[in-house]
């Protein structure tokens, strides 16, 4: 097994070893270059303790020096280096009392998560793999090194990075871990919004989103994102779908693309539905109102997992709109432009049709034709240059004030109504006309 290091990399390996140390790349990139995808990072582990790591490179930073790690600064690049080290008991499943350096590389790759990730290479010795991590990459397996449950006791994160890494990889994983992800979910609790919003991310935008259903399975989403599980188990008894309301979510997460606002859109859409339920004498299932519940929803689910605010609004535009079947005229597809935004506008219509794809087939193609149909109208809108959104005006305050109007809430009251005036109609936006309209609106304000 030949895997092509990185020069910086090299250096840094060729450096350690020339001083009389140990050095290996280690972990995710390792398995990554295995599999052929490129690694994100280059991490290295050593036999040399931070101190004479520090000593024979120029740019250090001591990222982590209390658990061995010093990060290595080459051409504003950095490559973190860590001491092979045992962990300590663990107190609050994420940290250890101590951390023990030890002069052993297998001792080391054996405190790591998963056999895929304990495997460490350097072009002399080439790939160094005590726990048949190799083995489970050909296999497909997702698998605790050592006992999964002292593995999981240690952080309970990993139990979510298990499902991550059988969505990132398509793998599964393996029955013995599995059973002692289910025994301990409830753990995670321990973990911080921000280390679990991370994993769920890397989870939604993979290419097997569906794993969320593994975590469903296994109790982990009933600990940090409950409404998932009521998703699951609220049936949609309506002719226009077949599958409960989080299968739903489901199938719709895997035909829309691997955007991180995209995907969080598709998984929250219908967060409101088992709130918003009602029956009627048919028995049929209806859910009115839920775009407009789930948008609330939404925000206080994201707020709670410590997304930032951009993500957050942009998601909850697509939540609260996407829903919303206008009749197909230029002038509702302005409005609707207006109200979610341009750059927006796109991402709700692969919402829709995200969708549209998860129901039933009772009228499918009817409903594909009218995404493709506003879609069409949209394009031509902004092709055209059709005034939506007030800064698009030929018109600003600076001119109603040299026609004497006042700086205020009415100057803002009659912008106002000049736009609705160019989203009715956006011929009218010209200087000239809608300086002549300015003046007939005016004057009770002058």
């Amino acid at each position: 097994m030949r895997i092509e290091l990185p020069e910086h990399v090299k250096k840094i390996i060729y450096g350690l070893e020339a001083a009389g140390f140990e050095a290996y790349a280690v972990g995710g990139c390792v398995r990554d270059s295995i599999l052929s995808r490129r690694p994100q990072d280059w991490d290295i582990t050593t036999s040399a303790r931070p101190e004479e790591v520090k000593a024979l490179f120029p740019h250090t930073i001591d990222t982590g020096i209390a658990h061995g790690t010093v990060t290595i600064m080459m051409d504003h690049m950095g490559y973190e280096v860590t001491t092979y080290r045992i962990d300590g008991e663990y107190e609050d499943s994420r940290h250890p009392k101590e951390v023990i350096f030890t002069g052993e590389l297998v001792k080391d790759l054996q405190r790591r998560d998963f056999t895929i990730n304990a495997m460490a290479y350097n072009e002399e010795k080439g790939l160094v793999d005590a726990f048949d991590g190799m083995g489970d990459l050909k296999r497909g397996i997702i698998r605790c090194v050592g006992n999964p449950i002292e593995r999981f006791t240690e952080d309970a994160l990993r139990m979510l990075r298990a499902v991550r890494f059988a969505a990132q990889l398509g793998f599964t994983i393996e029955e013995t871990t599995k059973n002692a992800i289910a025994k301990l979910a409830s753990s995670i609790e321990k973990v911080s919004a921000e280390r679990i919003q991370t994993e769920l991310i890397k989870l939604l935008v993979s290419g097997h989103p569906e794993e969320l259903k593994t975590a469903y399975e296994l109790s982990l989403t009933k600990v940090f994102l409950p409404e998932f599980d009521v998703m699951m188990e609220t049936a949609q008894k309506n002719k226009h779908h077949c599958y409960t309301v989080g299968q739903h979510t489901i199938v719709a997460l895997c035909n829309v693309r691997q955007d991180k606002v995209l995907r969080l859109a598709i998984l929250l859409h219908d967060v409101a539905k088992p709130c918003c339920i009602t029956t009627d004498e048919k028995g049929q299932n209806h859910f009115k109102g839920h775009p407009a519940v789930g948008a609330k929803m939404t925000r206080d689910i994201l707020k709670r997992l410590k997304f930032d605010n951009d993500t957050i609004d942009r998601v909850c535009v697509l939540v609260e709109n996407h829903d919303e079947r206008p009749m197909l005229t230029e002038r509702n597809v302005r409005r609707a432009v207006n109200r979610v935004g341009t750059e927006l506008f796109p991402l709700l219509l692969e919402v829709k049709e995200a969708d549209t794809l998860a129901q039933s087939d009772y009228r499918r193609e009817e409903k594909l034709s009218y995404i493709k149909e506003y879609r069409e109208l949209f394009e031509k809108v902004i092709r055209e240059e059709q005034c939506v959104k007030k800064s698009d005006m030929n018109i600003k305050g600076k001119d109603l004030i040299a026609l004497g109007m006042k700086p205020g809430k009415d100057l803002g009251t009659v912008l106002d109504q000049l736009f609705e005036l160019v989203l009715e109609d956006p011929r009218k936006n010209t200087k000239e006309n809608l300086i002549e309209e300015a003046h007939k609106l005016i004057t009770p304000f002058i």
